[in-house]
């Protein structure tokens, strides 16, 4: 039969021919367009390749897995790890507890589980019920253990909590104790340094020359002439001395200008004076005295010997020393030798025919001519001194008691502190300006040590208050007793290198970096340095 001719069909089934092809073109179209944006979201969230070495890819597929597992919740990888991390926690706490046997049987337990762990990552499946069904069951065993031994999180918690406040207790008590040892080794005087002094006082004694040569240069001209340049050093460590002197004698350029006036406890004077009548130091005048020969320095003259003199405390302290014992016999006790850092407010009165003088701490470096310092223009004030406000805590606030309204009324808190162990002093502005006065009159204000607790930078904040003129930085580096980070070139440029801190140069505790710049100064084949030096 001949078929149909097209134009002959039926209306029907040429209808249907067509919605067919249309059906199959729109869904291989919608194929398309979905493996399109699968494909194009699956690349836009797929993690970055990284470059990586080389590895075994067995290992490499075995981590990745791992990850994936323990990333699951419902895994045996993941329910073993936190067992794991619970395990760890509490055998910590079986040991607090003296519970050895229980830490063992944990330890051993972490140690399966992680082998097992180890395993699986290895060869890259996953854990199985019959792997993990030991290790987990005895884990949970051993946590319930541990629970019924009351290592529950509350509990733990709460032993937490009391072990961290015990352990505050211990770390403030450890750092007090810190500070009174480190303070007490400051103050020490180490056995060389011992030795040093008492070979130098049997020598006084046994040399009737040095007596004599002490007596002729009492009354020398050279201690009250005011075109020579006159230096005060006030120290009960001859030693200490000896280098501030020294360096400061080698590095002038006319040492036959200088003159030294050096003011010690009776203890230490025949040391002292021993030690620099039989040294030359580039041919400058040394001239050392006892506080003792200071017959204007009494209770009555000042208000802190008074305090001392009186005090209950101070009684007390000195062995032997009873309440009604006389100025002079305190004078001589070794643990006045404190009364040296202050008599810097007295200086005007130890020499009163002098002008200008510099002031020099007994742990200093001197490392250049210090002459042009006396030229320095103070314009009209006191003292000239380096500031020490490039940090916050150097300010006025950090050094006195601001909630007190005798300081607050008359002090700025933010005012600039500065620094002693280096200072030039206009004595004849300083008798202008009452400086000795007011250091009298803050010195009665504090007799409760409510305004500051003890040293002397507090009242010599006070009394030089608006007197003071900021000096170079380069005059006064300080920080060598504590801060072993300083700047070389910062030392290096320094005209004095200052040890203040704790770690002083002629102790153990010292820090090494800088104690070269101390030593060089000492004669080390002098035969009393020698004998207590080398033995």
């Amino acid at each position: 039969m001949r078929r149909r001719a097209p134009e002959f069909r039926r209306p029907g089934q040429r209808r249907l021919s067509y919605w067919i092809c249309s059906l199959l073109g729109i869904s291989i179209a919608a194929g398309f367009v979905l493996f399109f944006f699968q494909h194009r979201h699956q690349d836009r969230f797929r993690p970055p390749v990284r470059k990586k070495i080389p590895t075994d890819g067995n290992n490499s597929h075995g981590t990745i897995y791992l990850m994936q597992e323990l990333l699951n919740s419902s895994s045996f990888s993941r329910q073993l790890a936190d067992q794991l991390t619970l395990a760890k926690a509490y055998i910590i706490i079986a040991k607090e507890h003296n519970n050895l046997q229980l830490a063992w049987e944990l330890r051993s337990q972490i140690r399966n589980g992680q082998r097992l762990l180890s395993q699986a990552a290895v060869r890259g499946k996953p854990i199985t019920l019959e792997e993990a069904h030991h290790i987990v069951s005895e884990l949970a065993q051993l946590i319930y253990k541990a629970q019924d031994f009351h290592y529950d999180i509350a509990t733990t918690i709460a032993k937490l909590k009391s072990h961290t406040l015990a352990l505050e207790e211990h770390a403030n008590a450890a750092t007090v104790q810190s500070a009174k040892f480190g303070e007490l080794a400051a103050k020490a005087m180490p056995k060389n340094l011992h030795c040093f002094n008492i070979k130098l006082t049997e020598e006084w004694y046994k040399n009737p020359s040095l007596r004599k040569l002490s007596e002729e240069g009492r009354n020398s001209p050279r201690l009250v002439d005011n075109s020579l340049y006159h230096l005060y050093i006030f120290s009960d460590n001859v030693l200490a001395t000896s280098v501030v002197v020294n360096s400061t004698a080698s590095n002038a350029d006319h040492p036959q200008q200088l003159v030294f006036h050096v003011v010690t406890d009776k203890v230490n004077y025949w040391a002292m004076t021993t030690w620099f009548l039989r040294n030359d130091f580039r041919g400058c005048t040394v001239k050392v005295l006892s506080i003792e020969e200071l017959s204007w320095l009494n209770a009555s003259s000042s208000p802190l010997i008074k305090r001392l003199v009186h005090s209950e405390t101070w009684a007390y302290n000195i062995a032997g020393s009873s309440k009604d014992q006389s100025w002079e016999t305190k004078l001589k006790d070794p643990n006045f030798a404190s009364l040296l850092n202050h008599l810097r407010f007295y200086i005007p009165q130890i020499q009163p025919q002098l002008e200008k003088v510099v002031f020099l701490d007994d742990d200093v470096v001197v490392q250049k001519d210090l002459t042009p310092l006396f030229s320095v223009e103070l314009h009209g004030n006191v003292i000239g001194a380096v500031e020490t406000c490039l940090e916050a805590f150097h300010r006025f606030y950090k050094y006195l008691n601001f909630s007190n309204p005798v300081i607050s009324s008359r002090f700025d808190p933010q005012a600039c502190g500065w620094a002693f162990g280096m200072n030039i002093f206009d004595l004849v502005a300083w008798k202008k300006e009452n400086i000795t006065d007011k250091y009298h009159y803050w010195q009665e204000q504090n007799a409760d040590q409510m305004l500051w607790k003890t040293g002397t930078l507090a009242p010599g904040l006070l009394a030089f208050y608006g007197v003071m003129e900021p000096l170079d930085r380069r005059w006064h580096v300080l920080g060598l007793g504590y801060d072993s980070d300083i700047d070389d070139r910062l030392i290096k440029s320094a005209a004095v290198v200052h040890f203040n801190g704790k770690m002083k140069p002629w102790l153990k505790l010292a820090i090494s970096r800088y104690r070269h710049l101390w030593e060089r100064y000492i004669n080390f084949s002098d035969p009393f340095v020698k004998d207590c030096w080398m033995h």
